[in-house]
C-alpha cells in the first residue's frame, strides 16, 4: 500500500497473519495450528486408569455413556478410521462449552478461573486437531457427515444443559468417554497389528503436531491420540 504497511488480506476465517516458518526456516503450512502450539505426547501414562463410579451421580454419568456407545458400535462396527474421525467431531465439544461457561462465569463474579478455562479450551483445541489428523486417513461419506450435524447439535445442547444443573456431572460424563475412547484406539491398534486396516505413513499434519519422526506410521499416530485421551481422562 502507498502508506508502507503490508496489505492485510481478509478470508471467511479471518484476517491472513505474518508469515509462519518452522524451526529449519522453510515456511508453515498449517493455518489450523502453528508451530509454538506442537508438542511430544506422554506414552508414560496409565491407560487401565479407571474411576469406579460411587455416587448416583457417577452412576448416572456412567451408565449414560455405556448406553451410548451401543449404537456407535452398531453404526460403525470395526471401522476405526471413520469411526475415530467422526467421534472427534464430539469429542471437542465438551472443553469448548465448559470452557465458554467457565469464562462468562469468571466474568459475572469478577474471579479468577484457577486456570481452568484455558485448560479446557486446550482441551477442545486438541480433540479438534484429532479431527483435522483424522480427516487425512478416512473421507466422511455424505450421510456421516450430515450426521454430524444432527449429533452435534444435539449433543452441545445437552451437554451444555448438563452443566448448567451439575458441572461435577459433566466432567464425569467426559472422564467415562474419555475411557471409551481409550478401548476403542486400542481396538484399532489391534486391528492395524493383524494388518486388517493398513498401516499407511502418519499424514504430514500429524509428524508436525506431536513432533514425530518422519517415518511414522499410522499406528505411531493412533498411539499418541490415545495418549491425549488418557490425559483428557484424568482432567476429567
Amino acid at each position: 500500500r502507498e502508506d508502507g504497511n503490508k496489505q492485510v488480506v481478509a478470508s471467511y476465517w479471518g484476517i491472513k497473519g505474518e508469515e509462519v516458518k518452522k524451526e529449519d526456516g522453510t515456511p508453515w503450512k498449517w493455518n489450523c495450528f502453528r508451530p509454538w502450539e506442537t508438542y511430544q505426547a506422554d506414552l508414560t501414562i496409565d491407560l487401565k486408569k479407571h474411576h469406579v463410579p460411587t455416587t448416583f451421580l457417577d452412576k448416572l454419568a456412567y451408565w449414560t455413556v455405556k448406553s451410548l456407545r451401543f449404537p456407535t458400535d452398531v453404526f460403525f462396527q470395526r471401522r476405526y478410521g471413520c469411526r475415530a474421525m467422526m467421534l472427534e467431531t464430539v469429542a471437542a465439544v465438551p472443553g469448548m462449552v465448559g470452557g465458554m461457561l467457565l469464562h462468562c462465569k469468571s466474568l459475572r463474579r469478577f474471579e479468577h478461573s484457577g486456570g481452568w478455562i484455558k485448560t479446557l479450551l486446550d482441551e477442545a483445541e486438541n480433540e479438534r486437531m484429532h479431527l483435522m489428523t483424522f480427516m487425512e486417513v478416512s473421507q466422511p461419506r455424505w450421510y456421516e457427515r450430515a450426521l454430524v450435524f444432527t449429533v452435534q447439535g444435539v449433543f452441545f445442547n445437552a451437554y451444555f444443559l448438563a452443566y448448567l444443573a451439575s458441572p461435577k456431572l459433566a466432567h464425569r460424563v467426559v472422564g467415562y468417554l474419555e475411557e471409551e475412547a481409550i478401548y476403542s484406539y486400542t481396538e484399532f491398534l489391534k486391528e492395524l497389528d493383524k494388518g486388517t486396516i493398513e498401516n499407511v505413513p502418519a499424514p504430514a499434519i500429524a509428524i508436525d503436531y506431536w513432533r514425530l519422526p518422519a517415518d511414522s506410521t499410522l499406528r505411531d499416530v493412533v498411539m499418541v491420540v490415545r495418549a491425549d485421551e488418557a490425559h483428557h481422562r484424568d482432567v476429567n
